[in-house]
């Protein structure tokens, strides 16, 4: 099969909104989606980093081959360290390098690649882990100044209830002196009118009366 004519390219699966990929073999003139020479494995750009799963000999024969990958696909093989691994092997074919030189090249460089990749996930479960502390700290402010609203409006309204007591009192006292005068002025009515009725009795009317008696 004529090198130019082969392609290791994405075919779409999965859901509209939660696209999934394949990483196949396939024909140049294939469709897209459509049929494939072989399968390498599986792309997922729905994770954070994304998840690149494939078997990386296989495409490293395929490259070999001569099989062109898509820029898509290029990155992700560069990525896996799969086109440095095809650049080293050519190195060893044409004989610039040993294979012991090529392994030991592609060692160093998986490492170093390693610890990239597990400095960026710590880095992402970090914020993440500040993300969530922050969000902790600002529902307990706004919990603490609802705390602070609702006991306002609690003091507000024992003011209320107080004030009104208050004002239940002094009305109640208020009424208490105004049935005392009324009382008072009563009593004084009554006393005066004993006074209207009854005689006023002077010396001078009892010697009178004494007198009349005399004569009799």
């Amino acid at each position: 099969m004529a090198s130019s004519s082969v392609k290791i390219r994405l075919s779409r699966r999965g859901r509209k909104k939660l696209a999934l990929y394949d990483i196949v073999v396939a024909n140049a003139t294939s469709p897209r989606d459509g049929r494939f020479i072989e399968k390498l494995g599986t792309y997922n750009p729905n994770t954070n980093p994304a998840t690149i799963l494939f078997d990386e000999e296989k495409a490293l024969k395929w490259l070999l081959n001569g099989a062109e990958p898509t820029d898509t696909v290029g990155r992700m093989l560069s990525y896996k360290g799969v086109l440095l691994r095809k650049h080293l092997q050519i190195g060893v074919i044409k004989g610039a390098i040993t294979q012991e030189i090529a392994d030991a090249r592609y060692q160093d460089w998986t490492k170093s690649k390693q610890e990239k990749i597990e400095g960026k996930v710590s880095t992402l479960a970090q914020k993440a882990q500040d993300a969530k502390s922050a969000k902790f700290a600002a529902e307990k402010v706004a919990n603490e100044a609802k705390a602070k609203i609702v006991a306002s409006k609690r003091n507000a309204a024992s003011a209320d209830l107080e004030a009104a007591a208050v004002a239940a009192a002094k009305e109640a006292a208020g009424d208490t002196a105004e049935e005392v005068a009324d009382e008072s002025a009563v009593e004084e009515v009554k006393s005066e009118e004993v006074t209207a009725v009854a005689p006023e009795v002077t010396t001078e009317t009892v010697v009178t009366e004494e007198s009349e008696k005399a004569a009799e």
